[in-house]
């Protein structure tokens, strides 16, 4: 039996060359499944993403799925890609095994927590303040500096990550410190500036919303005393004043001190994100 790829629609095209098109998943033309492929708007047309491949019930377990992606990886090389990413449900075992045998490396994890009715207080010694105007214009250039480092540090093309970067700043902060919904705060310690935190909103899914640390960041001095947690418990406490009862976040995996910690307070992961290069 043979295993293709069937177009479900017309290829999407975009002014910045980006492509997306769904596919029925085949066997001898008969339908058993469907795959959605899609060039990546946040690194740029030549970086791919196979979302939502799905095999029917009754054609589980016999490598349709396999094959499916391979078919879209060779789809996706056809539209000039170099590379490509997907993201698995955590829960997703036979997802998982499959996408790890086809040489996806675990890059990084989306986790969740579901926040308890009373925010934690900050711990003794600490303060917190809303980030000054300056200080934003500051952090705003050193984060997508750092942002972008963080992903060609992971194999990623300088071009590349620093499209990832300016991509999501100019989406997330389109009002720079003063876009809905956006928080700023400052950690500070004897008076001094020990690190920063900004928050926000994402949509899980259609209709279901949750708050989210888009970045914590401690200076390299501070580290080791507490304070990523200090501003973690922070983040808790703004969620839940804005009456928001889950806090998601995005953690490298190689990042081990980071994923540790937010383990250590309850996050759990809901999608594990791969990549491969497409030779």
């Amino acid at each position: 039996m043979t295993t293709t790829l069937r177009p479900a629609e017309p290829l999407q095209q975009s002014p910045d060359g980006g492509r997306s098109r769904t596919y029925d998943v085949c066997v001898n033309s008969r339908r058993v499944g469907s795959v959605h492929l899609a060039t990546d708007p946040a690194f740029g047309a030549a970086s791919g993403v196979i979302q939502d491949l799905r095999i029917d019930g009754p054609d589980r377990g016999r490598g349709r799925g396999t094959v499916a992606a391979l078919a879209s990886e060779e789809v996706l090389r056809s539209w000039g890609c170099v590379q490509v990413r997907v993201s698995v449900p955590a829960d997703a075992a036979p997802a998982l095994r499959m996408v790890r045998s086809l040489g996806y490396v675990e890059r990084s994890r989306n986790m969740i927590k579901e926040l308890p009715d009373v925010p934690p207080g900050p711990p003794e010694g600490v303060g917190f303040r809303p980030m000054t105007g300056a200080e934003y214009e500051e952090w705003a250039v050193r984060t997508r500096e750092s942002f972008a480092r963080d992903w060609t540090e992971r194999g990623v093309p300088e071009d590349q990550a620093r499209a990832k970067a300016e991509n999501s700043h100019r989406t997330l902060l389109p009002e720079g410190r003063a876009t809905p919904g956006a928080a700023f705060h400052v950690l500070v310690r004897d008076g001094r500036p020990a690190g920063v935190l900004w928050t926000g909103r994402v949509e899980l899914e259609p209709g279901r919303w949750a708050a989210y640390v888009y970045d914590i960041e401690v200076d390299g001095e501070q580290r080791g005393h507490g304070y990523g947690r200090a501003l973690m418990l922070l983040a808790e406490r703004v969620a839940r004043e804005a009456g928001e009862t889950l806090l998601g976040l995005h953690v490298f995996a190689d990042n081990t001190p980071a994923v540790r910690l937010y383990e250590s307070l309850g996050y759990r992961t809901t999608h594990v994100n791969g990549a491969k290069p497409l030779l």
